[in-house]
């Protein structure tokens, strides 16, 4: 029995891939059509794109082609290729903007450049795009069922523009061009106010505003180190318990001792 089931799943195998590969080469474009609908129903999505990809500038304002174009973004979709996906979904909603896909396309477009945003640390290009484009969807379609996850995406992506921005801020201060990184800081915490990083932006501030303190000239020291202090000022008046506050008060010591210098 089992020798007989074996043989009998080789037969719809071969007879599968029979098909597949008969209308491949065929001229018949309907036959092509109906063997790549089988092939994405049955998951086969590589199949059905080198036959999706054959047939669609034929069937370009046929009855046949929304369902055509859907399934071929569809397929890149669930094989991976985003940049695919995402330019198809985005033309089938533009091109069938009645259809009851039309909401479904133009979420899925957008989450394709989420999967496209790399790491923090690189180009953030397609994090810019994905957030623009979600974006969209979100003021299309305010009350779709895809916008807890939409807004979800949208937090994300931008968790990871600052964090890039921040960490670009951050990098004058490890370089010790104090002077560059308080600007730096400044034009970051404007830029993104409700920034999760803010906190630690304030204290690289302070650290920054003091190490160019200590480290300047005679006559500009004094100035410098009032200036650290208002930024120590500042730093706490924002967080008062900040998990930097020792570290920070550390800095303050140090501060006072050096102003007294110029009391005298």
């Amino acid at each position: 029995m089992k020798k007989i089931l074996s043989l009998l799943v080789l037969v719809v195998l071969f007879s599968s891939c029979s098909e597949y590969q008969k209308a491949l080469k065929s001229e018949d474009i309907s036959d092509k059509y109906g063997v790549s609908v089988k092939m994405y129903e049955k998951g086969k999505y590589d199949k059905a794109i080198r036959l999706f990809e054959q047939i669609a500038p034929s069937y370009k304002g046929k009855p046949q082609a929304e369902k055509l174009f859907y399934m071929y973004s569809q397929s890149y979709y669930k094989t991976k290729q985003y940049y695919l996906a995402g330019y198809q979904f985005e033309n089938f909603a533009s091109s069938y903007p009645k259809s009851e896909k039309q909401e479904e396309s133009l979420f899925l477009g957008a989450k394709c450049f989420t999967q496209l945003s790399p790491v923090y640390s690189l180009d953030q290009k397609d994090t810019d795009k994905a957030v623009d484009k979600l974006q969209n969807f979100i003021d299309t379609y305010p009350n779709s069922s895809y916008l807890p996850e939409a807004n979800a995406m949208v937090k994300e992506l931008r968790t990871k523009i600052e964090k890039k921005a921040f960490e670009n801020a951050k990098q004058y201060n490890t370089i010790s061009d104090f002077k560059a990184a308080q600007i730096a800081f400044d034009n970051f915490i404007s830029d993104f106010p409700g920034t999760p990083f803010k906190e630690e932006a304030l204290y690289y501030k302070l650290d920054s505003a003091y190490k160019l303190a200590i480290n300047s000239v005679p006559d500009k020291m004094e100035e410098r180190l009032k200036n650290a202090k208002i930024v120590y000022n500042s730093f706490i008046k924002y967080k008062a318990d900040s998990k930097f506050k020792t570290k920070a008060d550390e800095m303050l010591a140090k501060i006072d001792k050096d102003l007294q210098q110029f009391s005298k």
